[in-house]
């Protein structure tokens, strides 16, 4: 999992190197070692061995470590045995101060620059918080290296619950695991939050390539399998452990605040394990198509800062994370060696057990790409949306779908009231009708405010049942034509003014032909003017819902995309409520999302 090889600069990369994202080469750790040389110290760089009369309180090169809380305290046990054994680098002893410090707040940290850091190296638990410390070049530059440890990220269960899903024997594909958990209404399933977790993102990475490789509409299931997951999400990977159900007991099992499987790594299950007592333990489903590593990458931080001193101490550090006692130290806290080796030792007590597939090869790491869509369809997912629907009762959607004996609007109706229950109480959603001349010249004619789900409205009922029951009543206009172009842009021109930082904002405009409002701004003043009007700063991006064969597609997309949305084509209503979804999901990934 190294992204290269010391300290042999020319050497050719591992064969499990595969990922582009490491396949990068640190050409200034790999420089001190030339410099080592050059200057007649590169065996006391390797192997620590000249020796100097001075004590190590006088002549000690002090570091500080940033590592992940979960390898920290090793990190910590092996540099106190370093400093008591004297152990020097270029006759200096080396003192390492480590200190725990959350992955996701470093790297934020160091994409931003601003101050020095008060940290030399830097241990985060996975090289996905690289890309993000690099960010666009302008922060505090890293230097990255070997992997000094690794953990599988697995999914773990209370007892009674894996024992239902047939654990050990049982194997099963992330897709599979998490489908199966989910739909045990007795299995609550908690996880991090994968914007803080590198457990929580390469979980769900893993899960969306699982369900891509199943087929059908894996884009559904997996924002569905998000919706369910940050219901249940917790800001960290520690946090998530006590979410877990204390004991076998009915009292704490049904507790609906407990957990009975969580998304962790295979470390965390062997500390959760070390301190659980009675039935207390986890044990561990390890997926069949392949589990990430967590990979530990040492990295220098700001290098060309450093003196030379430190630059040498910090390489004869990584030289000691990676020997043959400090490996025995990391197998002690449940960690696996840098090539992700399984030790049945650590397996055992972590909650695995044969025939799991606990010691078959690491799955292949995920691209940065795929990293960042899964990020963007998580984030846009989980976040709060403001939507207003915007739907055609023009004459001809009245027309019957084949083979359903329903008319267009009909299906259409049943399909928005599917999808709302697919929103939570947070999210804010109206609804428009239009047609032509529906509202005195206006084609179209607004329904219901787009609020909160949750709010109260008059009479008793919320803004949820009183919009279920506005999509119920809407009916087609006999004679009515398409005005989809003045509609468009007076509905835009709402959104936009009423827009809301911190959620996402978009109109979601179905119809079932093309414009037929010949009275109306023309397609080409429409699109000049929906250039005018999209800002960067408060994005509304438009999904666009042809319905029917009659519909055109292209028309609509054309439009959408000038906002940053786009144009969605359904044979059949039905589709309507998988389509809406997918489309919130794609325009996450794109990067659209209002950011807070």
């Amino acid at each position: 999992m190294g992204r290269h090889s010391l300290p042999d600069a020319g050497a050719p990369e591992e064969r499990g190197d595969a990922s582009p994202r490491r396949r990068r080469r640190t050409i200034a750790i790999a420089t001190l070692l030339v410099l080592a040389v050059a200057t007649g110290t590169g065996v006391a760089v390797n192997g620590g061995l000249l020796s100097f009369s001075e004590s190590c309180e006088d002549s000690a090169v002090r570091l500080s470590l940033a590592a992940s809380p979960d390898i920290a305290p090793a990190v910590r046990d092996i540099a106190e045995q370093a400093f008591a054994d004297e152990v020097r680098s270029d006759g200096h002893c080396l003192d390492v101060e480590v200190v725990a410090r959350d992955s996701y707040k470093v790297a934020d940290t160091l994409a931003g620059g601003g101050e020095t850091p008060d940290f030399q190296v830097w241990l985060p638990d996975s090289d996905l918080w690289l890309d993000r410390a690099e960010g666009l070049g302008t922060g505090t530059p890293i230097s990255p290296s070997d992997s000094v440890a690794s953990s599988p990220v697995a999914l773990a269960m209370v007892p009674s619950a894996s024992k239902r899903l047939g654990w050990p024997k049982k194997t099963y594909s992330w897709a599979e695991l998490v489908g199966a958990a989910l739909q045990s209404d007795r299995v609550r399933l908690g996880a991090a939050d994968p914007a803080r977790s590198a457990t929580g993102l390469l979980a769900l990475t893993s899960i969306g390539g699982s369900s891509a490789r199943q087929g059908g509409d894996s884009d559904t299931r997996v924002a569905e399998t998000a919706k369910v997951l940050a219901e249940r999400m917790s800001d960290s990977d520690a946090q998530v452990l006590e979410t877990l159900a204390r004991s076998g007991t009915g009292a704490e099992e049904g507790n609906p605040r407990r957990n009975q499987a969580v998304l962790i790594s295979e470390q965390a299950a062997f500390t959760h394990n070390a301190e659980a007592t009675g039935s207390g333990g986890l044990n561990l489903f390890y997926p069949a198509d392949g589990t990430p590593l967590l990979d530990y990458p040492y990295t220098l931080v700001d290098e060309e800062q450093l003196t030379l001193a430190q630059s040498r101490a910090a390489l004869r550090f990584m030289t000691l994370l990676n020997d043959r006692s400090s490996r025995a130290v990391f197998a002690r806290y449940g960690f696996r060696p840098a090539d992700g080796a399984a030790e049945d030792a650590v397996v055992t007590s972590a909650g695995g057990r044969s025939p799991q597939p606990y010691a078959t090869s690491a799955a292949e790491a995920p691209s940065a790409k795929e990293l960042q869509e899964m990020l963007g369809m998580w984030t846009i997912t989980v976040q709060s949306a403001r939507l207003t629907t915007v739907v055609d009762t023009s004459g001809s959607m009245a027309t019957l779908v084949p083979g359903r004996g329903q008319s267009r609007m009909d299906v259409t109706k049943e399909s928005l009231i599917q999808a709302l229950s697919q929103f939570t109480p947070d999210d804010e959603i109206g609804l428009w009708e239009f047609a032509t001349t529906l509202d005195g010249e206006k084609d179209y004619r607004r329904l219901m405010p787009t609020r909160r789900l949750g709010d109260q409205a008059q009479g008793g009922s919320t803004h949820r049942e009183k919009l279920s029951a506005a999509f119920a009543g809407l009916q087609p206009v006999p004679g009515g034509a398409t005005g989809l172009f003045d509609t468009t842009l007076a509905s835009y021109k709402e959104a936009q003014s009423t827009y809301v930082k911190g959620k996402f904002n978009s109109l979601v405009i179905l119809t079932d032909g093309s414009n037929q409002d010949e009275d109306g701004i023309s397609r080409s003043a429409l699109i000049a003017e929906l250039k005018e009007l999209a800002d960067p700063e408060r994005p509304v991006p438009v999904i666009a819902i042809a319905v029917g064969p009659d519909a055109d597609r292209e028309e609509v997309a054309e439009i959408a995309r000038i906002t940053g949305g786009d144009g969605y084509e359904v044979s059949d209503p039905a589709e309507i409520q998988a389509v809406i979804l997918q489309a919130i999901m794609t325009a996450g990934q794109g990067g659209r999302a209002a950011q807070e």
